[in-house]
């Protein structure tokens, strides 16, 4: 019961799983707070806004005369968001659990001997061409030629 209990945490989907939960519990709200309180601003002055959420806005007239805005920077600061998470995330939680999947390959796999396959080159196979053209005319008697 346990082997499978095992077998069941080790498998990828419960990982993923784990790295979804993380990403949207505990990665969010550090990055969010890097995300907003430095790099948004910091951002947003290159675009002379104070935010990078306020920067690069689009103003569109509607049709009872007002202005719809459009927040390029909002979008902007959404993606960077998101991608500070996943960097983090991936550094965090990917890369350690795959070099634990390679150490327990790696001990599993201790005991057992490899059998390398021999690497076959082009003159091995041009000999093996010349010789099962050769070998009808041995057997027969007759040459490949005729």
């Amino acid at each position: 019961m346990l082997n499978g209990f095992k077998e069941f945490i080790l498998r990828g989907n419960v990982i993923d799983l784990a790295v979804a939960v993380v990403i949207g519990a505990a990665f969010t709200s550090i990055v969010n707070s890097i995300v907003q309180g430095v790099i948004n601003p910091a951002i947003g002055a290159l675009f002379d806004a104070s935010d990078l959420a306020e920067a690069l806005p689009l103003a569109i007239p509607t049709v009872s005369g007002g202005n719809a805005i459009i927040s390029f920077g909002a979008v902007l600061a959404a993606v960077i968001n998101f991608l500070l998470v996943a960097l983090v995330v991936y550094f965090a939680l990917i890369v350690p659990v795959n070099v634990l999947k390679k150490r327990a390959a790696a001990r599993k796999n201790a005991g057992q001997v490899v059998v390398q396959e021999p690497i076959i080159t082009e003159i091995d196979l041009l000999v093996e061409i010349r010789d099962l053209l050769a070998k009808p005319a041995i057997e027969t008697g007759k040459h490949a030629d005729s």
